[in-house]
């Protein structure tokens, strides 16, 4: 088979290709960190392709999975005109059911289900209209951002399994094979709540709940916190925050800035009308 004769005849085979297209061909290379190569079968051939090593499979992610002589049947999930390569998913081929109803979900789309398993780094959902995983308890996933605006110390604290629970779709997550939801999107922000009755130099009562070197947050309402610099603890100049305050005292504190947008708060301690509360 002839090669192509220069970089028009490999725009013009790229264009033919669409994301979603099926195709098949043989793996000719595995490696890191690049993925494996895919010789394409038909015209195809003459253009590189490649699966990524997070798109090969939602079983397995070794090497020993991918076998240079391989058939392999795979989508297409990206075209690169200039780099002259075709992007391929063996992952949506494996579940076409899972990858078919993932990819037909909406941002912003609202979902239900039962909480599957619930993880220090988040919470797997089994959606009511979803197809099982092939890997997880659930297809669909929270990150702990995502759970509620408030804070929790454990997620254990937020949701348990068996809970029922109704969320907002965010995107699909074609490397994890997942529906990543948030709960919270669903709920009222506290932070635009209280910025709706809020206004600089406005004073309130707070809670100190975590220091930092440039500084200590202070929370006014549950479910957020604001910062006061390092410089707006006290008049005099300190070098750390522990000079002035702990953790679970409570000040008073005066809203030198709120941008509604970033949900970011700056507080001043030194600009308080009146000193600090007891704790």
């Amino acid at each position: 088979m002839d090669r192509p004769t220069g970089d028009q005849d490999i725009v013009e085979i790229l264009r033919a290709v669409r994301v979603g297209d099926i195709v098949s061909g043989t793996i000719t290379h595995v490696g890191r960190p690049h993925g494996s190569a895919v010789r394409l079968d038909g015209r195809l051939g003459l253009v590189s392709a490649n699966i990524g090593p997070l798109d090969f499979s939602w079983r397995h992610r070794s090497d020993e999975a991918r076998q240079v002589g391989q058939r392999v049947t795979a989508e297409v999930i990206a075209v690169d005109e200039e780099q002259g390569m075709i992007g391929l998913s063996l992952a949506a081929t494996e579940n076409p059911e899972l990858w078919a109803f993932l990819k037909g979900l909406r941002p912003g789309e609202v979902l239900s289900g039962e909480v599957a398993d619930v993880q220090r780094f988040g919470v797997f959902v089994a959606l009511d209209d979803g197809p099982p995983h092939p890997v997880y308890p659930g297809v669909g996933f929270i990150t702990i951002p995502e759970l509620s605006w408030r804070h929790f110390d454990e997620v254990s604290e937020g949701v348990e399994v068996g809970q029922r629970v109704t969320c907002s779709f965010l995107y699909f997550d074609d490397v994890q094979g997942e529906a990543r939801l948030s709960l919270r999107s669903l709920q009222p922000d506290p932070f635009q709540e209280f910025a709706d009755a809020a206004r600089e130099g406005q004073e309130f009562c707070g809670t100190v709940t975590k220091l930092v070197p440039f500084g200590a947050f202070v929370r006014l309402v549950e479910g957020f916190e604001g910062l006061v610099p390092l410089d707006e603890l006290v008049s005099m100049p300190v070098e750390t925050p522990e000079q002035v305050v702990q953790v679970g005292d409570r000040v008073k504190v005066t809203i030198i800035s709120l941008d509604r947008d970033a949900r970011r708060l700056l507080l001043s301690r030194k600009r308080a009308q009146s000193d600090p509360l007891s704790p």
